[in-house]
């Protein structure tokens, strides 16, 4: 009766010692790839695949945004590059810049068009005049390192735009690099001049 009593109360001692060493583990949030369980081919059994990411990443597919002058005047010049522009020496005079210069023409829809130019060489003083169809537009524009803009409204058909060079500056001809853009901001030309006092560079665009 004595050994009976001590067994039971052995295993209640055992039975309360394992309750008391249960630990309860804690949950936690799954915040990893999604899981999935698949079954293998060859062997039957589930195996384990992550679900497949998107690799490729969004700013690669995003186009790059074009440049704008009227955004940019300077069209992306550095400070360094201004100084660098200032320095240049310009070209030599030539018998050829005593005349009048063209330019070419261009196409275009829009209303207008807008005219961007600079001294591409030396910086030194560079003035010019503007006519539209023989209308004065602009009476002196310096010409300096960076774009200058010049809005220029179209006629129906063909319409001069002229560059009268009022100086020479301190060296050398005028010059200058001319940029057209469409109303929607598209480049129409890339042009340059070199004049001597007087003389004239015609560029003609035609408005269909």
């Amino acid at each position: 009766m004595i050994i009976h009593k001590r067994i039971l109360l052995f295993c209640f001692f055992c039975f309360n010692l394992a309750a008391y060493a249960q630990v309860e583990i804690p949950r936690t949030t799954n915040t990893g790839p999604i899981i999935k369980a698949e079954e293998s081919e060859t062997t039957g059994f589930p195996i384990l695949k992550k679900e497949e990411t998107e690799t490729e990443s969004r700013f690669l597919k995003d186009k790059p945004k074009p440049i704008d002058l009227r955004e940019n005047p300077n069209n992306l010049l550095t400070a360094g590059d201004v100084i660098k522009e200032k320095w240049k020496k310009d070209r030599e005079i030539k018998e050829e810049y005593k005349f009048d210069q063209s330019l070419g023409n261009v196409v275009t829809k829009g209303k207008f068009v807008e005219v961007y130019c600079r001294d591409h060489e030396y910086v030194d003083g560079d003035k010019v005049q503007i006519f539209v169809n023989g209308e004065l537009v602009a009476r002196s524009i310096s010409l300096h390192a960076g774009f200058q803009p010049v809005l220029v409204t179209l006629q129906d058909g063909f319409n001069s735009i002229e560059f009268v060079a009022l100086n020479q500056g301190t060296s050398g001809p005028n010059t200058a690099e001319l940029r057209v853009l469409s109303e929607k901001g598209e480049q129409l030309a890339v042009k340059e001049w070199n004049l001597l006092t007087g003389a004239k560079a015609q560029l003609i665009v035609v408005k269909n």
